[in-house]
């Protein structure tokens, strides 16, 4: 398998970190969807990454779709359950962590794109996908508690996509002190950060 992506992309994290915990081999293969050369729609027609090539040249794309996929391929550390509400939960986790990425980019995008001016970036919205951030971050340390792990008593796609989110927030909103807040998460996200998968994939 070829998996096309950006070491920066907390979505391209998610799946490393995935493919990592089920031990599975592919080559990763960087490319910049905001290049002009980039040839990402040759295999994604939207133009994103995650996109995932199969030993058969077909093509995955979306990070939800792709670690679904590849849970399935090794009985090793199964990340989401099949069935039952206990899946719903683990979805649950994910929605909200791809939630705060889809947040935390649309702010940055905002803030930085170079096809905008000074004078044409919203600060009205950036403030607000900030504020789904900060509401998204309170409802997570509610529901996690004092639990060792988001969702059962074992590592899952919850905790990854989490880690995955909290780790973007560190890494392009290095001043939001989000930890003095939300204790609990940090204690997981620190947990999260000493794993092997989680070292590999350190964003640059």
């Amino acid at each position: 398998m070829k998996l096309i992506g950006s070491v920066s992309s907390p979505y391209v994290r998610k799946v490393r970190v995935v493919m990592a915990e089920k031990k599975l081999d592919y080559e990763f293969i960087t490319e910049d969807v905001w290049a002009s050369d980039s040839t990402i729609t040759q295999s994604n027609p939207l133009g994103k990454v995650p996109c995932l090539i199969m030993e058969g040249g077909e093509a995955l794309f979306d990070s939800r779709v792709i670690v679904e996929y590849l849970d399935t391929l090794s009985p090793v550390g199964k990340l989401i359950p099949s069935t039952g509400r206990e899946r719903a939960e683990v979805k649950t986790w994910e929605a909200l962590a791809d939630g705060v990425m889809d947040a935390l980019i649309l702010a940055r995008l905002e803030a930085i794109w170079p096809g905008r001016s000074a004078e044409q970036r919203s600060k009205a919205w950036i403030d607000r996908q900030m504020g789904k951030v900060n509401d998204v971050l309170a409802s997570m340390a509610a529901a996690l508690g004092d639990k060792a792990y988001c969702s059962g008593i074992h590592l899952s796609l919850s905790d990854i996509s989490v880690g995955c989110a909290l780790g973007y927030l560190d890494f392009r909103f290095s001043e939001i002190a989000w930890r003095d807040a939300h204790p609990a998460l940090a204690k997981l996200q620190d947990k999260l950060a000493q794993r092997q998968s989680f070292v590999d994939t350190f964003p640059v």
